[in-house]
């Protein structure tokens, strides 16, 4: 029996990183939930697109 990983999940990903903010979660935490949620591969398939970050304006 094969396991397939999930499609990353945007909605866990944001409240992962928001309890982290208010200082719900500590740092190890907060990855573990980044990592179960898929970040790397949302990561990846960035990259693989070319996105790149907006300059912030001031």
């Amino acid at each position: 029996m094969s396991f397939e990983r999930p499609a990353p999940d945007l909605t866990k990903l944001v409240a992962a990183w928001q309890s982290f903010e208010r200082g719900e979660e500590t740092p190890g935490k907060v990855l573990a939930n980044l990592k179960t949620a898929g970040l790397a591969d949302v990561f990846q398939q960035l990259t693989e697109s070319g996105w790149v970050p907006a300059t912030p304006t001031s």
